[in-house]
């Protein structure tokens, strides 16, 4: 019996926790709904065998329903969600993957998709996601899991770290960790919804 009644209390206590992680977040994002945004970006790129990170300068955009565009250097280096198509250009060459045919990316499209709804889909239960708030700001960290062993080989970030102001409902910054502790990192200013 006390173990049945220590079995609730744990389940009540992670729900708790589940239903003030989502509120915190649909809070953070709500002027995201029925707006788009933009903003300026710098882009910090850091490779752990190289003394000094590379930084460039460009814009975020976001608009309804589910397209968020990080564009550097003029377009010549981006990265594009529209809805499940990911498209990566690097030098003016583009990569283009799906959130199907490429699962790392699932997560990032459902957090970014709730985002732009101003919190409409409730991301606090994805197992992939973490929501910690800290201060004036709440940062998800989105830990894909891969399937097995070679898909895990095959990932190219570990982990995606995204800062929103609680009070502004802005977009901070959005780091995609890679191994060996290489990453790029954008920071957002001006922050502008449309």
């Amino acid at each position: 019996m006390k173990r049945f009644i220590f079995f609730l209390v744990v389940i009540f206590v992670q729900i708790s926790v589940a239903l003030a992680q989502g509120s915190d977040f649909q809070r953070a994002v709500a002027h995201f709904k029925g707006h788009s945004a933009t903003a300026a970006a710098t882009r910090i790129t850091h490779k752990a065998a190289l003394a000094k990170d590379a930084t460039a300068q460009g814009t975020l955009t976001m608009k309804q329903p589910a397209t968020v565009e990080i564009s550097i250097d003029g377009g010549k280096d981006a990265l594009l969600m529209e809805g499940s198509t990911f498209t990566m250009t690097v030098k003016g060459k583009k990569h283009i993957t799906t959130s199907q045919q490429n699962p790392q990316f699932a997560t990032f499209q459902k957090v970014f998709e709730s985002i732009l709804a101003g919190g409409a889909q409730d991301i606090a239960t994805l197992k992939e996601v973490t929501i910690k708030k800290d201060g004036k700001q709440l940062v998800l960290t989105i830990t894909p899991e891969a399937a097995d062993k070679k898909q895990q080989r095959r990932m190219m970030f570990s982990s995606f770290v995204l800062t929103i102001d609680t009070a502004t409902s802005q977009l901070r910054s959005l780091r995609m960790n890679e191994k060996a502790g290489n990453y790029t990192e954008y920071t957002f200013t001006n922050f502008q919804f449309k």
